[in-house]
C-alpha cells in the first residue's frame, strides 16, 4: 500500500529589522555612561572606539547589527535626484529588457519609466517609427506638451503624489507603440503565424502567374495572369472582392487608400495651352465604355464620364465630399511614392483599385463593393505600369505603344498623352507632379505631369531599362546592360554608375539614404548614400557599397526593405529574412516552393505570391503577438 510522503516544512522565517527594533523597544532604555563617552568623542576617536566593540561582539551580536545597519545604507537615488537627472540617467539605457526591470523596482522609478519620452527615444534608438493613421497615413503629432517644462511639471506632479495624477489622454502613446514594434519584431525574427493561405488551380501554365501587388493598411489586391484581381484583408487574409471585367491579363494595379486629404490644385475643366490629344477619340471610347453615345450630355472641353455614376458611388470617389485646399494654402512637401504601389486618398469614402493590362484599358474599381466605375479607353496596347499620385485623383500609365498617359480616375477623363519614347515603355515613377518612365529604348524620360512637358531625356543605358524609382531629388534606373544609373533630377545629368550586377536589374528601392538592388544573378546589393558636405557646394553624393547578399539561386522577383529589415523572394522559391543594418541572413519566411512571383511586406502583415505544387498560392502571415489587444 503506498505511503504518502509527508509536506515538506516551510522554512523558518528569518528575523527582520522591523520585527527587531520592535524586540529592542519592548525592552527597558538604560543610560549607558559610555553612550556619553562616545558622544564627545572625535572622528577619529570614534571609528577606534566603534571597531573596539566590534570586537566585543560574538556571532549572533555581529548578525543583529548587521540586520540593522544594512535599511539604513540603502538609499533611491533616483529619488533623490532632480527629475531632469535621473531621466538623464535613463537616457543612457537601451535595452529594453532593462527598463521593463527598472520599471519593477518601486512606484517612483515606475512612474518615472512612464514617461514618453524615454520611450520616444528608444522608437528612434530602434528604428521604431511612430504609426500612421489607418485613414490618411498622417503621422501622429507627439504627446508632448508645448514645453519641456511644462512636462516636467505634470511629472513632478505625478511622483509627489501617491495616486498617479489625472492627465488628459496623450495625442501618441510611444510606450505602447515600442512595446508592439518591439514585440513584433522579436515575432518576425523568430516566426509568425499564417493568418490565410489561399490557393488557386492554374489551368495553363502562364494564367495563373501573379503579375502585380499593392498593399495598404487595409486591403491587398493581386493582379493576375488571366484577367482576374482578388482583393484580400490586410488584417486577416480573407478574400473580400474579386474584381472581374478585364478581357486579358492584368499587369498593373494601383491601391488608393480611402481617406486622405486633397492635397494638389484643382483640376480646369479647360486646357488652354492645347495639349489635350485625341479628345474625340477618348470622348467616343469612354462614352462606349459606359454604353452611352458620343453625344449624350458630354460638357464641352474634356469629357468625363463622372455624371453617370451612381448616387451610391459619388461619395466612394469623393466626388461630393472633398474638401479642396484655398489658393492662398501652402502645398505640403510631396511624399514618396509607395513601393507597394498604394497612394494616399484625397478625401474619398472607399479605397479605389487602378488597374490596366493586355486588353488595353484602365478600369477604376471600388474596393469595398468590387464594382467597376469606370473604364478609360486610350492605349493601343498592352499597360504595363500604373501610378497614382499622392492625395490627388491623377494616375499614369505606360504602355506597349510607347505612350504614358495620364488620367482624372475622379471623374473619368484621359487629360493629356505623353509622347517621346521610341519603344514600349515598362516601368515609372511618381514624385509630387514629376513622373519618371523608363524605356526599351534605353531611356528615361523626366515628365511634369501638370503641363505634359518633357523635362529631361537620361541617356546612358544602352539596353532596354527594366525598373526605376524617384524620390524628388535622384532617379535611379536599372536595366539588361547589368548597371545602376543614379542621375540628378534637376539637372538630368547621370551622378553615378554604380556596378556589381552581373544580369539584369529588375529590382530596385531608393530611400533618402539607402538604394537596394536586386537582379537576375540572384544578387541583393545595397548601396548607402552619403550627402556632400556644405564645403563641397556642387558636388554630388557619394553611393558606396554597403552589402553585397546572395540572396537566391536564381533570379530576384520581390525585393522590399524598411530601417530594420529586408525581404527578398526569388525565382528558386525562397523568400528570405535579413538584417538590414549588418546584410546578415535571419530565416526563411515561408516554405520553399516552385517559384516566387511577389512579396509585399507591410507593419505586421507579410503577403507571399508563389506557385507550390502546380497551384497559385497567396500566403499572408502576421508578426503581431497574439497577447496585444488591437485596439
Amino acid at each position: 500500500m503506498p505511503i504518502a510522503s509527508p509536506p515538506t516544512p516551510a522554512p523558518s522565517p528569518r528575523p527582520s529589522l522591523s520585527s527587531l527594533v520592535s524586540a529592542t523597544q519592548t525592552c527597558p532604555r538604560y543610560a549607558f555612561s559610555s553612550l556619553q563617552e562616545f558622544s564627545t568623542l572625535g572622528p577619529a576617536d570614534r571609528l577606534q572606539y566603534l571597531q573596539a566593540i566590534l570586537g566585543e561582539c560574538n556571532a549572533s551580536e555581529l548578525l543583529f547589527i548587521s540586520t540593522t545597519i544594512a535599511p539604513l545604507l540603502k538609499r533611491d537615488f533616483l529619488r533623490d535626484l532632480p527629475i531632469e537627472i535621473a531621466l538623464h540617467i535613463l537616457s543612457y539605457i537601451t535595452d529594453a529588457k532593462t527598463l521593463a526591470r527598472a520599471s519593477q523596482v518601486s512606484k517612483h522609478w515606475n512612474r518615472l519609466l512612464a514617461d514618453e519620452w524615454i520611450w520616444k527615444r528608444m522608437c528612434d534608438e530602434h528604428d521604431f517609427q511612430p504609426e500612421l493613421d489607418a485613414r490618411d497615413h498622417r503621422r501622429v503629432r507627439a504627446p508632448r506638451s508645448e514645453s519641456y517644462e511644462d512636462d516636467l511639471t505634470s511629472l513632478r506632479a505625478g511622483l509627489s503624489s501617491a495616486p498617479p495624477p489625472h492627465l488628459s489622454p496623450p495625442q501618441y502613446a510611444y510606450r505602447k507603440h515600442f512595446k508592439v514594434a518591439y514585440t513584433t519584431m522579436k515575432a518576425w525574427r523568430r516566426g509568425g503565424h499564417l493568418l490565410r493561405a489561399h490557393r488557386i488551380p492554374i489551368a495553363t501554365p502562364d494564367n495563373g502567374v501573379v503579375t502585380s501587388v499593392a498593399m495598404d493598411l487595409e486591403w491587398v489586391v493581386v493582379g493576375l495572369a488571366n484577367s482576374r484581381i482578388y482583393v484580400f484583408s490586410a488584417k486577416t487574409g480573407m478574400l473580400s472582392r474579386t474584381l472581374i471585367g478585364h478581357e486579358s491579363g492584368v499587369w498593373a494595379v494601383n491601391l488608393v487608400s480611402r481617406g486622405g486629404r486633397w492635397g494638389g490644385p484643382a483640376e480646369r475643366e479647360s486646357d488652354p495651352r492645347g495639349r489635350w490629344e485625341g479628345e474625340e477619340e477618348s470622348r467616343r471610347d469612354t462614352a462606349e465604355g459606359m454604353g452611352v453615345g458620343a453625344g449624350d450630355g458630354m460638357r464641352s472641353g474634356r469629357p468625363g464620364l463622372d455624371q453617370f455614376v451612381p448616387p451610391s458611388l459619388r461619395s466612394a470617389l469623393g466626388l461630393d465630399n472633398v474638401n479642396r485646399p484655398r489658393d492662398d494654402e501652402e502645398e505640403e512637401e510631396p511624399k514618396l511614392s509607395d513601393v507597394l504601389s498604394a497612394s494616399e486618398g484625397w478625401g474619398q469614402a472607399n479605397a479605389l483599385v487602378v488597374s490596366g493590362g493586355c486588353d488595353k484599358v484602365v478600369r477604376v474599381w471600388d474596393a469595398k463593393t468590387g464594382y467597376c466605375i469606370y473604364v478609360l479607353h486610350g492605349h493601343t496596347s498592352t499597360i504595363r505600369c500604373i501610378k497614382v499620385l499622392h492625395h490627388r485623383p491623377i494616375a499614369v500609365s505606360g504602355s506597349r505603344d510607347c505612350t504614358l498617359r495620364v488620367w482624372d480616375v475622379q471623374r473619368g477623363r484621359m487629360l493629356r498623352v505623353l509622347q517621346g519614347h521610341q519603344q514600349s515603355v515598362r516601368c515609372l515613377d511618381v514624385y509630387g507632379n514629376k513622373v519618371v518612365s523608363g524605356s526599351y529604348d534605353c531611356t528615361c524620360r523626366l515628365w511634369n505631369i501638370d503641363t505634359g512637358e518633357c523635362l529631361y531625356v537620361l541617356r546612358g543605358h544602352y539596353h532596354q531599362i527594366y525598373s526605376v524609382a524617384f524620390d524628388g531629388v535622384r532617379i535611379a534606373s536599372g536595366g539588361l546592360d547589368t548597371s545602376v544609373r543614379v542621375w540628378d533630377a534637376s539637372t538630368g545629368e547621370c551622378i553615378a554608375l554604380l556596378q556589381g550586377h552581373t544580369a539584369l536589374v529588375c529590382q530596385l528601392q531608393l530611400s533618402r539614404n539607402l538604394l537596394a538592388t536586386g537582379g537576375s544573378d540572384g544578387r541583393v546589393i545595397t548601396f548607402s548614400i552619403t550627402p556632400p558636405t556644405p564645403p563641397a557646394t556642387g558636388s554630388n553624393p557619394t553611393f558606396a557599397i554597403q552589402h553585397r547578399i546572395n540572396a537566391h539561386d536564381s533570379s530576384v522577383t520581390a525585393l522590399q526593405f524598411n530601417d530594420n529589415l529586408l525581404v527578398t523572394g526569388g525565382n528558386d522559391g525562397r523568400v528570405r529574412l535579413f538584417e538590414m543594418k549588418t546584410g546578415k541572413p535571419i530565416r526563411e519566411l515561408s516554405d520553399p516552393c516552385e517559384c516566387v512571383w511577389k512579396v509585399a511586406f507591410r507593419k505586421d502583415v507579410c503577403a507571399i505570391m508563389c506557385k507550390r505544387a502546380g497551384k497559385t498560392v497567396m500566403e499572408f502571415w502576421s508578426f503581431r503577438p497574439r497577447d496585444i489587444d488591437e485596439s
